[in-house]
C-alpha cells in the first residue's frame, strides 16, 4: 500500500515524500509539478499521453493543468520513493520574476529532463533534511525548495526569456462561457458534475461545451471538477479539525469509503494519512532576496 513519509504544505504549495507501489488515476493540478525519484525502483508517468521515465537521472515535469498519471512500472512488489513538488506559480513569481510564467501551459517544454550529478546531490540532501529534521524552519524549507527547482529547470534553456515564452503559441483566451461554467463549478464543489446542466446554463450544446472546455482548460470537465474537489479536501483536512467523515459528507461523497478511494486514487494515500503526515508552514518573516 502506498504511503506518505512526509508532507509539507505552505504558500509554496506542497512538498510530499511518497512511498508508491501502485498507479494513480489520470488527473491534473493548478500547480506546476516536478517529480523526482528519491529511491527504489525506476518507474514512469504518462504526461499528455507521452511516457516520461522516472529514474535516478531524470525528473518528470508537468505544467499547470496538464493531464498526467502515475504508471508505477516497477516490478510486482517493488516500491518507488518519489519526491513530489506541487509548486504555486505565484510563490515562484514572488521570488524571481523570471519564473513569473511558471503557470504557463508550456512553461516546461518537455515532460522529462535529465538531472546532473550536482542536482542529484541536492535532491539527496533535500530528502534527508525533510526525512530527519522535524524542526526545519519555513525559511530554510523555502530556500531549499527554491534552489532545487532552479537546479532542475536550469538544465533547459528558455525559462528566463519571458518574451519568447509568451510568443511560443500562447494559450487561447478562455471563452467567457467556459469561465461562467468554471465559476458555477467552484460555487459548489460538492455537487455531482452535471455536464448537461453546465452546457445549458452557458447556452451551449453538450458537444460544443465539451469541445470548448477541453480547448480552454486542456482537461475534461470531470478532471477539472475532480481537481476542485481534491484541493477543497486538502484545505479542509489541513485547516480544520472536522472528522474525516464530516469532510467526506461536505464534499458530496455518499460514504467516507468513497472519499477515501477518491483521495487515494489521486495521491496514493488516504485522507487520514494526509492529515497525520502534513506539516503546515507559515510564510517566513521579512523580504526575500531572490527577486531579480
Amino acid at each position: 500500500m502506498s504511503s506518505a513519509i512526509k508532507i509539507f504544505q505552505g504558500r509554496f504549495g506542497r512538498v510530499a515524500l511518497l512511498d508508491m507501489d501502485a498507479p494513480l488515476v489520470g488527473h491534473a493540478h493548478h500547480h506546476c509539478h516536478i517529480l523526482i525519484k528519491a529511491g527504489g525502483a525506476d518507474s514512469a508517468f504518462s504526461v499528455r499521453g507521452e511516457r516520461a521515465p522516472l529514474m535516478d537521472d531524470t525528473a518528470v515535469l508537468v505544467n499547470a493543468w496538464e493531464h498526467h498519471a502515475y504508471e508505477h512500472e516497477a516490478p510486482p512488489g517493488a516500491r518507488t520513493l518519489i519526491l513530489a513538488l506541487y509548486i504555486e506559480p505565484g510563490w515562484l513569481a514572488e521570488l524571481q520574476r523570471s519564473l513569473a510564467l511558471s503557470g504557463h501551459p508550456r512553461f516546461f517544454p518537455e515532460p522529462c529532463v535529465r538531472l546532473t550529478e550536482a542536482t542529484r546531490k541536492m535532491v539527496e540532501e533535500f530528502v534527508l533534511e525533510l526525512w530527519w529534521d522535524d524542526e526545519v524552519s519555513p525559511g530554510r524549507l523555502e530556500d531549499l525548495l527554491f534552489n532545487l527547482i532552479i537546479a532542475v529547470v536550469e538544465s533547459y534553456s528558455g525559462w528566463r526569456d519571458l518574451a519568447s515564452l509568451l510568443r511560443s503559441k500562447p494559450p487561447v483566451a478562455m471563452d467567457p462561457r467556459i469561465r461562467q461554467a468554471i465559476a458555477l463549478m467552484r460555487q459548489d464543489v460538492a455537487r455531482e458534475l452535471d455536464v448537461d446542466g453546465l452546457a445549458a446554463a452557458t447556452g451551449l450544446s453538450r458537444a460544443h461545451f465539451f469541445t470548448l472546455f477541453q480547448r480552454d482548460t486542456r482537461v475534461t470537465p470531470l478532471v477539472y471538477a475532480n481537481v476542485l474537489r481534491f484541493e477543497a479536501a486538502v484545505q479542509r483536512l489541513t485547516h480544520s479539525q472536522e472528522p474525516v467523515g464530516d469532510v467526506s459528507h461536505e464534499l458530496g461523497f455518499s460514504a467516507p469509503s468513497h472519499f477515501s478511494r477518491f483521495f487515494r486514487a489521486h495521491l496514493g494515500i488516504t485522507p487520514s494519512d494526509y492529515r497525520r503526515k502534513v506539516n503546515l508552514f507559515e510564510p517566513p518573516a521579512g523580504p526575500r532576496s531572490h527577486v531579480i
